[in-house]
């Protein structure tokens, strides 16, 4: 960072309270009163706060559910703060089992490696690459020896654990809970130590891991750090949360089009939220698109184009998010095939699923049967059925809304 960064001086107070604060969810009144106390009186030392944010690289592409607290990191640096962008790279061996119901694979050194090399890269379409450092947890957790491990573990109790509403659960219905799971917490909350962080950004499902942060901090003779803690990012169906595996994700690498027709297939109710969560919009222009939507002066549909149009740009650029607009409303909205269609050229006539899995339409011919059984296929309009249907020259097909390939035998 800058020395310009570093020795200018910090927004108003209340504004930045105003922002960093904006979406939160702690889960308590009480909690969110004292936090933002604390951060108040760290905010007056007119000083850049040291902040981070952990991720374990247990997926190689991110969602825009990943992308929360980066945008709230985000929203540090604009106020001149240091951010640290932390990978996860031991912490990810155990895997966070803060909103799982069941153990969770655990994954190699090896398949972390690989996944971390494309994070970065991800988190830079938010965050500014310049001012963020980038650290590895296994820096210092891997040189832990046992002795220390047990006196991290002492500093916390068995019943603290299983209060967890997760392990609880699992803990009633007879299901498994190692002490593996309970590890995962300490390793997190001794990140916060290393770090010696003022500030950690997690998911509110993280909050017991966050306070454990505190714990050692002060038994390290730290100040504690002030958590923020967000909500849980609804996915495309408007209930479940964001994930690859329910299939109601938007991917970060999602193509324009891909990405601006998903965001515009949410339901209503998740329009204030994705607007608040993952735009960069101030409070008061968040509150203005709700208000005009309650006053019905604003349609969901156009507000769903703008918030679209918003998430695209950061991930697309301004120039790519106005051509997704344009082919949403062509191909979904007056139905048109669009002008750059995908086209395959092939030898012979032959059946869909080898067709759309040759063209990478479809990752397999296995989805290619379930889509048919669901109706999401069309040729030249007329909806398929049969996956072994036979494609000949100048067929158009489409997949789902926003999928289309057209045949060239040749």
């Amino acid at each position: 960072m800058s020395a310009t960064k570093k020795n200018r001086k910090m927004a108003d107070i209340d504004e930045q309270l105003e922002v960093l604060f904006h979406g939160v969810d702690f889960g308590d009144d009480q909690t969110q009163k004292n936090m933002e106390k604390e951060l108040r009186v760290m905010l007056a030392q007119d000083r850049p706060l040291k902040v981070y944010a952990g991720f374990d690289p247990t997926s190689v592409d991110l969602h825009l559910g990943h992308t929360l607290p980066m945008r709230k990191l985000k929203q540090f640096q604009d106020f001149g703060h240091i951010v640290t962008f932390l990978i996860g790279n031991f912490t990810g061996l155990v895997g966070d089992p803060s909103d799982k119901d069941k153990t969770r694979p655990m994954l190699s050194a090896e398949e972390l490696a690989e996944n971390a090399k494309t994070y970065t890269d991800q988190a830079f379409k938010i965050l500014d690459s310049e001012s963020t450092v980038v650290k590895y947890n296994a820096d210092w957790l891997s040189e832990l020896n046992f002795a220390d491990v047990v006196s991290l573990c002492s500093k916390f109790t068995v019943a603290q654990f299983l209060e967890r509403d997760n392990f609880a659960k699992r803990w009633d219905a007879h299901n498994p809970v190692y002490l593996s799971e309970f590890m995962y917490a300490i390793m997190q909350a001794y990140d916060a130590v290393a770090l010696e962080t003022d500030i950690q950004v997690g998911g509110s499902d993280q909050l017991f891991n966050l306070l454990a942060g505190r714990t050692l901090q002060r038994d390290a003779g730290l100040t504690p750090q002030v958590v923020i803690t967000l909500p849980i990012l609804v996915g495309t169906d408007g209930h479940e949360r964001m994930s690859k595996s329910t299939g109601n994700s938007i991917g970060i690498n999602d193509s324009p089009e891909d990405m601006f027709g998903r965001i515009m297939s949410i339901p209503d109710s998740a329009i204030i939220p994705y607007f608040t969560l993952l735009t960069a919009l101030n409070p008061a222009d968040v509150s203005k698109i709700e208000d005009d939507l309650l006053e019905n002066s604003l349609l969901p549909m156009d507000a769903k184009k703008d918030l679209a149009s918003q998430i695209v740009k950061i991930f697309h650029g301004e120039n790519d998010a106005n051509k997704a607009k344009e082919y949403f409303e062509a191909t979904i909205q007056r139905n048109e095939i669009p002008k750059d269609i995908l086209e395959l050229i092939i030898t012979e006539p032959d059946t869909l699923s080898k067709i759309l899995v040759k063209s990478s339409l479809v990752k397999s011919g296995g989805e290619v049967r379930r889509l048919t059984s669901q109706g999401a296929i069309t040729v030249n309009g007329n909806v398929i059925d049969d996956f072994m249907f036979r494609v000949n020259d100048n067929d158009e097909i489409r997949v789902g809304r926003h999928r289309f390939l057209r045949i060239r035998i040749k």
